[in-house]
């Protein structure tokens, strides 16, 4: 389960898509960016189950921000 899960949009202007996240996973900080197209971008050391992570990263992104 991921905690404390934040997002913000990586450009001042809202309307062009891309967001920097961070959460934490099993006690360990995560930051990525957030592409338009669903990619994530890693930003430092990417989690061992990265693809468990990655689909519910989707679904957070889903929720708050295409919602």
């Amino acid at each position: 389960m991921l905690q404390h899960f934040n997002f913000k949009p990586l450009f001042e202007n809202t309307s062009i898509p891309g967001w920097a996240i961070s959460f934490y996973y099993k006690q360990q900080r995560y930051s990525a960016e957030y592409m338009k197209d669903g990619k994530i971008l890693w930003i430092g050391e990417a989690p061992a189950a990265k693809a468990d992570i990655e689909k519910m990263v989707h679904e957070l992104m889903l929720y708050h921000v295409y919602d």
